[in-house]
């Protein structure tokens, strides 16, 4: 029953990861997100094409996704599959991981999904909190800095173990919080890529200024 316990979060963990919020929305307005702007169906892209409200909604409903994951999901399984020997922190976990992994490699997109940023923030939410603060604090301060997202999110990523450390939660979360951090930092390697070359856009640039 223990191992069922986890089998049935992940899995469940996975399909409520893998909605593809941002190609859905951008399909309900007649465009195909993957392309046009980056390709990418994250917040991001739907904000820069569809406008801050549609960027918001998916931002919000990509965040949900981890959350729940790890805070409702977790929680169900526990209650009624009466799995007593299952740790839940480690419960927690995995089904968080697995919703970030849903988001990344949908099932329903070919297995070309996001980048994460969002659906890692509602895992953290309900995992590490304070961590979370800090590491959007920097996130903040890199975007206002320089405008660009993909910064700001690769900052905030390599930050987010160190801050997972400082506020003094478990080494285990410190590991989860490591890998996830390199996970997001290699899911940006295009727009690493195109920061070295001066190619990466801005948000707020005018389309010259986003062209050099």
């Amino acid at each position: 029953m223990d191992l069922a316990a986890y089998i049935v979060a992940i899995v469940i963990a996975y399909l409520l990861g893998s909605i593809p919020t941002g190609f859905i929305v951008a399909k309900a307005k007649g465009l195909d997100i993957r392309s046009v702007g980056s390709g990418n169906i994250g917040a991001t892209n739907v904000f820069r094409i569809l406008g801050k409200p549609a960027g918001i909604f998916v931002l919000v409903i990509d965040g949900l996704k981890g959350y729940a994951a790890c805070a409702w999901v977790s929680d169900l399984i526990l209650r009624y599959l009466g799995a007593e020997h299952v740790d839940e922190e480690y419960l927690r976990i995995a089904a968080g991981i697995f919703a970030v992994l849903g988001h990344n490699y949908t099932c329903w997109l070919r297995f070309k999904g996001g980048k994460g940023i969002a659906t890692s923030a509602g895992m953290l939410a309900a995992l590490v909190p304070w961590a979370l603060i800090i590491s959007l604090t920097i996130w903040f301060i890199i975007f206002v800095v320089t405008r660009y997202v993909s910064l700001a999110s690769i900052s905030a990523s390599f930050a987010l173990p160190f801050a997972t450390w400082l506020c003094g939660y478990s080494l285990t979360l410190i590991a989860v919080t490591a890998l996830m951090g390199a996970l997001e930092i290699y899911k940006h390697k295009a727009n690493i890529q195109r920061l070295i070359q001066g190619t990466e856009s801005r948000i707020g640039a005018r389309p010259r200024e986003a062209l050099k």
